[in-house]
């Protein structure tokens, strides 16, 4: 008998599908959901994470001893620790008090070193985001450190192809309308992308916070749904993969993430509850007979300590 040793990176990807029921009203399409906190730290950003790290190292910007830097709300820091720490390399986060402190925690487990920078009363809006990003800029300049910007990381996008190939088989193929919520916009683009490769009808329609609708042409503005709705446009959104642009507000988000936790028995995020509240309104215009796909971003582990599930 033969045996092969397999690295942790290679538990990424190849999630389950589950279909949400009880949540979806009558007369709706059916609702498929990735439940992508099955990747090894509980979240799809494992997969952006090693396309990162594997793109920096395939063009020698990331030497072996190299130090990765990088500004989060943290989940992508905790992804970026868990590759780091499989592959070797030190860790430094740039975060804040608006993000959940299960996130700064689990990072530090990985052996990442944190700088903070202090939020308005932990609200998520554009000055934050980019105070964040100076401080990551001014913490790239060390020897030996690479920078991974994960908002201008073309490499992150490839991590997400196989994700709507994997959306593709376990529909067979029956997939009307795309629903997911955009941060960086890697994960809508790269599913989007794939999907369109087996049928380009298939509908995609993006997801960001009411009170800061910058997508939507709407002012920037503060609001509590962790890693979406940076406040200013991605530098990676490309709106013509898109057919709709659809608002949540934060309270419909974090009742939604509630509502699946308890109705459904999946345990995500808020920006998970984002995502199936605009789904639902997609499948209540479609009607039966078609499906909508989208994504259980991460695990409501990481949210435990905050509003959405402290006074659950």
């Amino acid at each position: 008998m033969t045996s092969t040793t397999h690295s942790v990176l290679d538990g990424i990807g190849n999630t389950p599908m589950i279909e949400l029921r009880k949540v979806v009203p009558p007369g709706s399409a059916r609702i498929v959901a990735k439940l992508e906190w099955a990747n090894p730290t509980g979240s799809m950003k494992d997969r952006m994470a090693r396309a990162a790290i594997e793109g920096a190292e395939a063009s020698g910007r990331l030497r072996p001893g190299g130090t990765v830097v990088e500004y989060t709300s943290g989940t992508t820091g905790i992804s970026l620790a868990f590759v780091c720490a499989a592959r070797g390399y030190a860790l430094e986060i740039v975060f804040s008090d608006a993000f959940s402190q299960e996130k700064r925690r689990t990072m530090q487990a990985f052996g990442a070193r944190i700088t903070d920078v202090q939020s308005d009363n932990k609200k998520i809006n554009e000055a934050l985001i980019k105070a964040m990003i100076r401080t990551a800029d001014e913490i790239s300049l060390r020897p030996n450190y690479w920078y991974c910007d994960q908002l201008n990381n073309h490499h992150a996008i490839a991590g997400y192809l196989p994700l709507g190939d994997e959306l593709w088989k376990q529909t067979d193929g029956q997939i009307d309308a795309f629903v997911h919520a955009v941060g960086t916009a890697h994960s809508i683009q790269g599913v989007t992308t794939s999907l369109l490769k087996y049928n380009d009808r298939i509908q995609t329609i993006a997801v960001e916070p009411a009170e800061s609708a910058v997508l939507s042409g709407q002012s920037s503005g503060s609001h509590t749904i962790e890693g979406i709705g940076i406040g200013f446009m991605p530098p990676l959104w490309q709106p013509e993969l898109v057919n709709e642009i659809m608002t949540v507000t934060s309270e419909e988000a974090k009742v939604m993430a509630r509502r699946l936790a308890r109705e459904e028995g999946v345990f995500a995020g808020t920006s998970t509850g984002a995502n199936v509240v605009a789904a639902i309104r997609v499948a209540q215009r479609l009607g039966p007979g078609a499906t909508v796909a989208t994504i259980i971003i991460d695990s409501g582990l990481r949210y435990l300590s905050t509003d959405v599930y402290a006074s659950a």
